[in-house]
């Protein structure tokens, strides 16, 4: 049987489409952990209350909202401090949830890996550690086994005391410590593979899964190398690595990361900061928004904020204004450095791809090289790691044009008759393959 819940938020700056939208992702929130909303809650404050977050007269309304709806739950939209949580519970008698402890419920539930699992755990106990200060009878009531607070990763006993949370904190930690070096020397090995990566971030829910899907099948890459893909909130937490190859030869990596949201709380960013470091390796960001959403700019605004705070910056962007389908927008479409596409409908991702290449492959030179038959294997490099444009057979050896990276050109300069940046006018001339 599904849990209810009353959702409770505050405006405080007065903005009434906000708050609404607030109140609708909290319901959208609650539903990802099984939750059905039966009630809401408003009130209009310059602050919130210090002691129970709204005011006396709206916690009677509650009351009686919780009463007629028979919920079992109350959920507010910001994070409580520990006071406040225990005075509402005190007052309504009822587990009380705040949209931290809802996201990390979640983070919980969705962790695959070691690495995502010991990410939310210490998030979690983070968030528990100031929480359990105070009467034993709250603390008895949170500890009965059945609601969020004991669902999860971590400890299932909200009894522990603070000096042996602080030491589960730091076991875990140094535990997370070494896999954040492992990730650390993947990345070391995989600059040195001198591999571009295009990382796709977004605001949760924003379709970056389903880009990197689409991108990948665009390619001819199995069903295998696909990732989850689901229409929720924080449907996937992994960072996920994919290796596209272009028609062009061209090579890239293309990551999938965790997605943002209002009022991400400060331990999960922290916690994942690592995992969020995946996006500063990156050569060129793809930054995926929902544009059939009308918050659509906010929720933009919003990323980037969040990229700046775990200081993501200086690095290359395009804007993938992704679901245009379901936005009455004009697609494909490029202008500038945005692009407007479907990534369901898989319409628009070879604009995108083009896109990408243009940004990440700007060192490409094109180049005439005369390669004796005796070095067969350098033609065959070029073959695997380069566009090849024409392949010639003559009496002194095999004429190959291609587009290849200059750090190619530098290396076999020694065959090189000609060259060119591919976009001057004037490039190298060759015969149209057949």
């Amino acid at each position: 049987m599904r849990k209810k819940a009353v959702i409770v938020g505050v405006n405080i700056k007065g903005n009434d489409e906000e708050l609404e939208y607030s109140m609708q992702e909290l319901g959208n929130l609650a539903a990802a952990c099984g939750i059905e909303t039966t009630g809401e809650v408003t009130q209009n404050l310059n602050r919130v209350n210090q002691g129970s977050y709204i005011g006396t007269g709206k916690l009677n309304e509650l009351k009686s909202m919780v009463e007629k709806e028979d919920a079992d739950t109350i959920i507010f939209d910001d994070e409580l401090t520990p006071s406040q949580i225990r005075n509402l519970e005190a007052e309504l008698d009822l587990e009380v949830v705040d949209r931290t402890m809802l996201i990390l419920e979640i983070f919980a539930k969705r962790a695959k890996t070691r690495e995502s699992k010991l990410q939310v755990e210490v998030a979690r106990l983070k968030y528990m550690l100031p929480r359990l200060i105070g009467s034993r009878e709250s603390l008895g009531r949170q500890g009965g086994g059945s609601g969020l607070k004991n669902r999860g990763a971590g400890e299932t006993k909200l009894e522990l005391d603070r000096r042996k949370i602080e030491e589960k904190i730091s076991q875990l930690s140094k535990e997370l410590e070494d896999l954040v070096n492992q990730r650390k020397l993947q990345r070391e090995k995989r600059a040195k593979n001198e591999i571009p990566i295009v990382s796709l971030v977004g605001y949760t829910n924003a379709g970056k899964s389903t880009m990197m899907n689409a991108v990948l099948e665009s390619f001819n890459q199995g069903k295998d190398k696909h990732v989850f893909e689901k229409d929720m909130l924080f449907a996937t937490l992994e960072t996920s690595v994919r290796k596209v190859k272009l028609d062009t030869n061209q090579t890239f990596l293309l990551t999938d990361t965790v997605g943002f949201i209002k009022k991400l709380p400060h331990h999960l960013v922290k916690a994942f900061r690592s995992t969020l470091e995946e996006v500063s390796e990156a050569n060129l960001l793809i930054h995926v928004i929902d544009v059939s959403n009308p918050e659509h700019e906010k929720k933009r605004k919003l990323t980037n904020e969040i990229l700046v705070e775990i200081g993501v910056m200086d690095i290359p962007v395009i804007y993938a204004y992704n679901k245009a389908d379901l936005a009455d927008r004009k697609y494909p479409f490029i202008e500038d450095n945005h692009v407007y596409l479907s990534a369901g409908e898989k319409v628009g991702v070879n604009e995108l791809t083009s896109m990408i290449s243009e940004h990440i492959f700007n060192d490409y030179v094109r180049c005439e090289f005369l390669i004796p038959y005796s070095d067969g294997q350098v033609v065959s490099y070029f073959n695997e790691r380069a566009h090849v444009l024409l392949e010639d057979y003559e009496a002194e050896g095999t004429r190959l044009v291609v587009e290849c990276r200059e750090a190619d050109r530098e290396k076999y300069d020694q065959y090189v008759i000609n060259a060119k940046n591919p976009n001057e006018k004037g490039s190298v001339t060759y015969d149209t393959v057949e």
